[in-house]
């Protein structure tokens, strides 16, 4: 999390003595913190920037070309997930640095645009320039604009930092009122920032060495090559703008994105030749021969720089050609200079839906990667069982511990997101992660819900689980059960290939339903091959492309009560034939993240026999794989810990213990038989 501007000694003061308070005390995160900007002087939390300047030397920049007001989405030119700090515009214009959200500034006022993730933080980050809206879409902000932007004025947007969808929202809703929207170029908050906004980085590009890759590059773009060959409409080539796209198609990486290992690139395939888009420097001697190496015609690499980008696309968009694009990942930067005649949309481009279907040897890297992924989180819960009862532990040393164990796995690269390390009424918040001044202390008395994940060079991971070490109420454990039976019957579901996401997800919510409970939230995602943990286009939501087999997806339910506790259980599954009684097509899937469940929270009495018989099958599982890993390492307190976890449920299933009570029972009886 960037840290916070304090502006002067006082509030530094009041700060330290803030944290100190957090650590004795536990900060309720949940809490409403409301800025009083009617008072003189106003009451502002100590973490709020001073954007006054900023906001200035922004709106100097208006006048300097007409506009009433200017939108600044939180994006990059590759509307990436995660963006390197020198895109975080809106962050910086605003102090806010949630990851959702847009703002909008006109001469006169400035708005900020985010979801219920982030009220609270955006009220403790922004200072009175700024107002809050508490709506995401963008039909609120264009009513805001209406009534604050005359007929006849303008409204600026970086069209690189604007999806081809969000034009055409804006664009038809202002035009209706006699408003232009006005693309500008170059970015106007780049201008404000000036020498003080961070550089472009050099990180080396560097290829995944062929034992992580599923093909060679070169049958990747022939394959591509093949499907533009075969497509009705001829096109002659594809423009790649999603990072994951290129980084896949070439097996390069780089580290210019936090949590992904890309680089920033184009690519543009044509049936004759191909151009990579990408900082120059940032290619060694060994990555240039590697992408040229027995190159013939066609199949050489003509690295470009990544500023060209525009120019190259329009120069060849000037012949006789049709270019393949996929909306979704496209901005309208590089939309606008091809001519509608010359284009072909589809809503995901042939690298990204090819690219989520892994084949034999990526699924079994990717198998690889959660093995490994398990040892981590399974030593991080030991750790716990012992530490937490003492008091020792909050949210986020935690989560650096969890780090730390990830790390020290082999292939690591670092965390896959920011580990969400949540106590109590802190689970509560679906997206919730801790910082080093803010958090809580963890307690046997409350749960725990931990959802973290780790790139490998052979895999990306993710996987939620949530504890209690001490006595659950009859409640939270009903609501884990049945969370836990949600997993389970989308995790054991048949259903015909090529069957939609959105079609079977209601599988997980089901047992939910039955007693009116449910979750905000979706129930799963696409996740890659030491690419992107959030892979599109899989998963369960209406704009996810049909299951089929090969693909990976999380399967990940859950339940939140406001101010108490919250409740995730989430498995990578890969998608597999499956077996049926009559012949057909059918598919269901293979849960590959492999840490068992919480007995503790888990009430039998509310698992059928085909639940029983599934999770135990799972636990089987887990043991048949980790256990080794575990016992080779020598990790043997951990492979004591997995077997009493894994330990065969029934209807009258005893009570597990935690490993902490019953190393103590084991102590107290050794020292009574001394006496």
């Amino acid at each position: 999390m960037a840290q916070a501007h304090w502006g002067c000694c006082p509030w530094l003061v009041f700060l330290c003595a803030l944290v100190a308070w957090s650590h004795a005390k536990s900060v309720d995160l949940t809490a409403e913190d409301v800025r009083n900007c009617l008072t003189s002087p106003p009451y502002l939390p100590v973490t709020v920037v001073n954007t006054t300047a900023r906001l200035a030397a922004l709106r100097q920049q208006m006048r300097s070309k007409n506009l009433s007001a200017y939108i600044i989405p939180e994006t990059d030119a590759h509307m990436s997930e995660y963006i390197g700090t020198r895109d975080k515009r809106r962050a910086w214009i605003t102090g806010f640095t949630g990851s959702a959200g847009t703002a909008v500034v006109t001469m006169g006022k400035a708005g900020l645009w985010t979801d219920s993730r982030y009220w609270t933080q955006a009220e403790r980050q922004m200072d009175c320039n700024w107002e809050l809206h508490k709506e995401v879409d963008t039909t609120s902000i264009v009513i805001w604009l209406l009534a604050e932007v005359p007929a006849g004025g303008s409204v600026g947007f970086d069209p690189f930092l604007f999806s081809i969808g969000s034009w055409e929202s804006y664009d038809m809703a202002l035009t209706k009122s006699n408003i232009k929207l006005k693309s500008i170029t170059p970015n106007l908050v780049d201008q404000a920032w000036g020498s003080e906004k961070p550089l472009v980085l050099s990180q080396p590009i560097y290829a995944l060495q062929e034992a992580f890759t599923g093909s060679t590059w070169q049958e990747k773009v022939s394959d591509i090559r093949s499907q533009m060959q075969k497509h009705p409409k001829a096109p002659t080539a594809i423009l790649l703008s999603a990072l994951d796209e290129t980084a896949w198609l070439f097996n390069l990486r780089g580290s210019d994105i936090p949590y992904n290992p890309f680089f920033y690139s184009y690519t543009l395939l044509t049936d004759s030749f191909i151009s990579l888009f990408v900082n120059k420097s940032c290619l060694n001697s060994e990555t240039l021969q590697y992408l040229n190496s027995g190159c013939t015609g066609s199949m050489c690499v003509q690295v470009e720089d990544y500023s060209q980008v525009h120019h190259n696309v329009q120069a060849y968009a000037s012949g006789n050609v049709k270019i393949w694009i996929g909306t979704s990942y496209t901005t309208y930067g590089l939309y606008e200079v091809i001519p509608e005649e010359k284009l072909i949309e589809d809503t995901y481009s042939p690298v990204m839906v090819t690219k989520a279907v892994k084949n034999s040897k990526e699924q079994a890297l990717l198998k690889a990667s959660h093995v490994r992924d398990a040892v981590a989180v399974i030593r991080y819960l030991v750790w716990l069982e012992k530490n937490v009862p003492q008091g020792t532990v909050d949210e986020f040393s935690g989560a650096e511990l969890l780090n730390k164990f990830r790390g020290e796995e082999q292939f690591s690269s670092g965390p896959s997101f920011e580990t969400i390390s949540a106590s109590g009424l802190n689970a509560a918040l679906a997206h919730y992660s801790p910082t080093k001044e803010l958090h809580r202390k963890l307690s046997s008395d409350e749960m725990y819900l931990l959802d973290s994940g780790g790139q490998y060079w052979d895999g990306t991971t993710d996987i939620t689980r949530t504890v209690h070490w001490g006595t659950p109420s009859a409640f939270q454990k009903e609501a884990y059960t049945r969370v836990l039976i949600g997993n389970i019957d989308l995790s054991r579901l048949i259903f015909p290939a090529n069957t939609s996401g959105r079609m079977m997800e209601i599988f997980a919510r089901r047992a939910l339903w039955d007693v009116g409970l449910n979750y905000g939230h979706g129930t799963g995602h696409g996740i890659g091959n030491f690419l992107c943990v959030h892979e599109w286009p899989v998963g369960f939501q209406y704009s996810n492309i049909p299951m089929a087999k090969g693909m990976f997806t999380s399967i990940e339910p859950g339940y939140y009560q406001d101010g108490e506790f919250g409740i995730r259980l989430e498995d990578v599954a890969v998608v597999v034939e499956a077996k049926t009684k009559y012949p057909g097509s059918y598919l269901t899937f293979e849960v590959v993240s492999l840490v068992p469940y919480d007995r503790n929270l888990i009430d039998v009495s509310l698992l059928s026999p085909e639940h029983l018989q599934y999770l135990n099958h799972y636990y089987q599982t887990i043991r048949e794989k980790v256990g080794p890993e575990l016992k080779q390492r020598q990790l043997l307190e951990e492979f004591e810990w997995l077997q009493q976890h894994t330990e065969p449920l029934s209807a009258k299933a005893p009570h597990t213990a935690p490993l902490a009570s019953l190393l103590a029972v084991s102590s107290l009886a050794i020292l009574q038989g001394s006496v």
